[in-house]
């Protein structure tokens, strides 16, 4: 199978990692070659996945193809969307503003601190004692 018009973008949040493969179509979503419906089962995983083809008014126009690893449900909705979002931005540079607008193309970057030696967590010390 050749990819003749296919856009591909790329998606972070925490530990997940999805690549977004976006072609024009039908509306068809597929994560991990599962429907959107059985992958996310809650609505506000889905919704949260979907938001910049909701955003964009493009749900109909492109069927997604996605790929997802890492993390859990809620980190993997997010590189989702940020992935869709990065892959529309190739697709139709004039969507750049929209989805800049409601914060779609920013990389939510907060991960889980390293623990540190000498203590039982990243920030908790153990019980100081002076004698």
């Amino acid at each position: 199978m050749a990819a003749t018009n296919e856009f591909l973008g790329t998606g972070r949040r925490k530990t997940s990692v999805a690549r977004v493969r976006l072609a024009s179509g039908t509306g068809k979503i597929t994560i991990n070659n599962r429907p959107l419906e059985n992958y996310f089962p809650l609505e506000s995983l889905r919704m949260i996945a979907l938001q910049p083809l909701t955003t964009t008014e493009s749900t109909s126009k492109y069927d997604v193809r996605v790929n997802v690893r890492g993390g859990g449900p809620v980190g993997q909705a997010g590189a989702v969307r940020h992935g869709i979002a990065r892959a529309l931005i190739v697709c139709d540079a004039a969507l750049r503003p929209a989805l800049k607008a409601d914060g779609l193309l920013t990389r939510d970057s907060r991960m889980k601190e390293r623990k540190k030696y000498g203590q039982p967590g990243a920030r908790k010390r153990f019980q100081f004692s002076k004698r």
